[in-house]
């Protein structure tokens, strides 16, 4: 998803106008004042190296600098390091990059360290794996028993906030956690890896990865070894010892200059399997950048080394392709990252995967698309292609390397999940953020229906997932406001909770989104995956509500508003905010909740939050 990546100029700017007047002013006086104490060398880099595409103006190439001044100066320094501005960081010495971070956010930059008392000894029994991955299981379906979960109807009404664990200078929260008896392992915006108690809310050891670890920790088992794999956004994969905290093994599995990984791997019978994505949309807002040469795709690595097994380009090598606005030269086909994690089919030894928009020209039928894969081999098996001629990055609409006409950016970024049927009708599901869900052969990716839920766009739709029980579909609809497809005026926004029949595509109930008129920086719609046991679908809204429905009939049967300040187990300053991206996690009575996510005009946060039952079953 290429606008969940990154900060596309276009809805920032409209933020800036609609939400962030009173802010804009006081900051503007702040940088045009000689006032600035916090690394007044930054304002020079700045000037010179980032003032172009960051300036206050009505056509911006990226975020104004009202927006960056809202960063923390770790998040700035980090994207600069290892991030989604690493090109243009590798242009300064790290002096620069500290001073500019500094001077955009007027603090320093400090590492926050944890108190003494925010640890607890860690010890764990074999064989208490309990839960991992993107939808809690290889076919990605976000469903857990009441025997797994314990938490049921009967028992709803008595969950309660247990505690609150704050990531330190944190903004957005997106790590989805594993649990493993009584622990779980989440990540970072910053690289972190930890082991949390569920009990306490306590750190049992930290472990220290490159880059930002954005998707869910995947665990495995085997000859009484616990492992948890994960991929951080450099596209560096890491198996790391759960007992100890230590690093068995990592590699990069990136296969191009601007590989990242945003998605969560998929690890199954000693493959670990990594999607790879793209930053590629984000450089082509420099006109002089030679867009665009990148893939995006899946490298299988062995789970016991990390050697590399496969590997898949969703497209072929880039050639000349066109000429640009300024003369210069067009390359592709490029594009069609990988954003969500694979969906294993061990019955089909099939590997599912969803694809984004094509940067530059040529368009190709692999873009927008749902693929299978050979488990074994990566080779291709079947293509499905949902939009055809989708080509964007951030230089649309207006600048060189946006295409002759910008698409609308309509990816997969949800992982497909497979539904197994009695008698073996299995079907595969997608949803798009144009607001459509398929449903498709898993042999052969032949469409057995299709309902439109929402009137989608560049930030959802279906943004980032769906849950399911085998009898309905439990689809998130976002339908921002700040990015809706605006081709087909007939169609309306529609943000929301939706419950589609499996068999039919029929919706069975719909719930819109509450509206939070009059809340600051408040946008209603379901962008966050969903999760669910029976008769209770779990779903978090970008107004920062976590929610529970009623699967009967889509009533909202328990809410809790994340957005408050909490005292927090390891004495960071904690809040919350939006809640997106991955479901919660439910385990053993309790629920973990991310909160926060400071993009796209969202509220930002920094607590992962543990609920309970006074009950459990």
């Amino acid at each position: 998803m290429s606008i969940r990546l990154l900060l596309c100029a276009g809805i920032f700017l409209l933020l800036s106008s609609l939400i962030h007047k009173e802010n804009k002013r006081t900051n503007l006086h702040r940088f045009t004042s000689a006032a600035d104490t916090v690394s007044p060398s930054g304002k020079k880099v700045f000037d010179t190296h980032c003032q172009t595409c960051h300036k206050d103006s009505g056509i911006a190439l990226a975020p104004d600098i009202t927006i960056l001044s809202a960063m923390t100066p770790k998040a700035i320094f980090a994207a600069l390091n290892n991030g989604k501005m690493r090109v243009q960081g590798a242009l300064l010495n790290e002096a620069d990059r500290k001073a500019v971070s500094e001077w955009l956010s007027q603090n320093e930059i400090k590492t926050t360290g944890f108190p003494e008392d925010a640890f607890a000894p860690f010890s764990i029994a074999p064989n208490k794996f309990d839960y991992s991955g993107w939808g809690g299981n290889k076919e990605g379906t976000g469903y857990r028993t009441t025997e797994q979960a314990g938490i049921s109807t009967a028992n709803l009404s008595s969950l309660r906030l247990k505690w609150a664990f704050a990531f330190p200078d944190a903004t957005v929260i997106r790590s989805k956690p594993a649990c493993v008896g009584d622990w779980i392992i989440v990540g970072g915006q910053f690289g972190e890896l930890m082991a949390i108690h569920k009990n306490s809310g306590k750190i049992g050891w930290v472990f220290n990865a490159n880059a930002a670890i954005r998707g869910a920790i995947a665990i495995t088992e085997n000859a009484g070894v616990i492992t948890a794999f994960f991929a951080d956004f450099s596209t560096n994969v890491y198996a790391v010892d759960v007992k100890t905290g230590k690093l068995i093994w990592n590699k990069r599995a990136g296969f191009d200059q601007q590989s990242s990984v945003t998605g969560s791997v998929a690890v199954s019978n000693g493959k670990v399997y990594v999607p790879i994505s793209s930053i590629e949309v984000a450089m082509a807002a420099d006109g002089n950048y030679s867009c665009c040469t990148s893939s995006g795709g899946v490298v299988a690595l062995d789970a016991a080394s990390g050697r590399e097994l496969w590997r898949h380009r969703v497209l072929m090598p880039a050639a000349h392709s066109g000429t640009k606005k300024n003369g210069k030269p067009f390359y592709g086909p490029s594009g069609a990252p990988v954003w969500c994690s694979p969906t294993v089919d061990v019955k089909r030894s099939l590997l599912y995967i969803g694809t984004g928009e094509n940067y530059s020209m040529p368009s190709t039928n692999t873009s927008d698309a749902v693929q299978a894969l050979d488990l074994k081999t990566g080779k291709l098996i079947w293509n499905f292609q949902s939009t055809s001629n989708d080509i964007y990055n951030l230089a649309c609409p207006l600048f060189n390397n946006c295409p002759g006409k910008a698409g609308p950016d309509l990816d997969f970024g949800m992982a497909p999940i497979l539904i197994k049927k009695a008698g073996g009708n299995d079907i595969l599901v997608a949803g798009q953020k144009s607001g459509m869900v398929y449903a498709l052969s898993p042999a052969s990716g032949r469409i057995i229906w299709k309902t439109r839920i929402g009137k989608g766009g560049a930030l959802g739709g279906i943004h980032w997932g769906m849950a399911t029980d085998g009898q309905y579909l439990y689809a998130a609809n976002a339908d921002n406001i700040l990015a809706l497809d605006k081709r087909d005026t007939s169609l309306k926004a529609s943000p929301g909770l939706y419950a589609l029949d499996v068999m039919t595509g029929k919706i069975i109930w719909k719930t819109a989104s509450p509206a939070c008129t009059g809340n600051q920086n408040c946008i209603a719609g379901n962008s966050a995956a969903p999760a669910m046991v029976p008769g209770i679908v779990f779903a978090g809204g970008l107004d920062g509500h976590m929610r529970a429905y009623s699967t009967r009939d889509g009533k909202i049967i328990w809410d809790f508003d994340t957005n408050k300040e909490y005292e927090t187990t390891n004495g960071i300053k904690g809040k919350g905010g939006a809640i997106d991206g991955p479901a919660p996690a439910v385990s053993g009575g309790m629920l973990f909740v991310n909160s926060g996510y400071g993009m796209f005009g969202q509220r930002p946060g920094n607590v992962l939050l543990c609920f309970e039952t006074d009950r459990k079953k």
